[in-house]
């Protein structure tokens, strides 16, 4: 039978949350997937869309091994009442935003290999709504280590004390 490690201070079975690391990779990734795009598409720069594939892919394997780490940490923080809607509205997103991501690249991956020097404006104009998305999972990200201190040592301590 496995069992895990002991937990630590931040309610983790190592050092300290691995989500936030791997997620950030994610997200500079798809941003600047996107910003590539646009530049190439108003300056012909067609080198640029292959920046832009490139990128797109590697945020699409990353994306699920973040996922792996954010269920994994998001069921040790032992989210009390008030933290359960944003969590809940984080990991719903985060599962979307993963066949979003999957599907942009499908979807990048026919283009070029029809037409590697360019990209149609509904291509962009995903790559908009994307990017909205995306910024809006890191600001709830954000509110759950900021506002609301998951695997943060306070918020484990008073979960622990039975005060959350």
């Amino acid at each position: 039978m496995f069992s895990l490690p002991p937990l630590n201070d931040h309610n983790l079975p190592y050092p300290d949350t691995l989500h936030p690391i791997i997620v950030h990779f994610v997200i500079a990734m798809a941003l600047f997937a996107f910003v590539c795009d646009v530049i190439a598409y108003f300056s012909h720069n067609s080198r640029l869309y292959e920046v832009s594939w490139w990128n797109l892919f590697f945020a699409t394997l990353s994306i699920f091994v973040a996922i792996i780490f954010g269920q994994i940490e998001a069921g040790l923080s032992e989210p009390y009442d008030a933290v359960e809607p944003v969590l809940n509205l984080h990991t719903i997103i985060g599962w979307s935003l993963s066949a979003i991501l999957a599907g942009m690249t499908a979807w990048r991956f026919i283009l070029r290999s029809r037409d590697p020097n360019s990209v149609p404006i509904p291509y962009l104009g995903a790559g908009v709504l994307l990017t909205s998305l995306v910024v809006f999972q890191v600001y709830l990200g954000d509110k759950l280590v900021w506002v609301y201190g998951l695997h943060s040592v306070p918020v484990v301590e008073a979960i622990r004390d039975g005060v959350l």
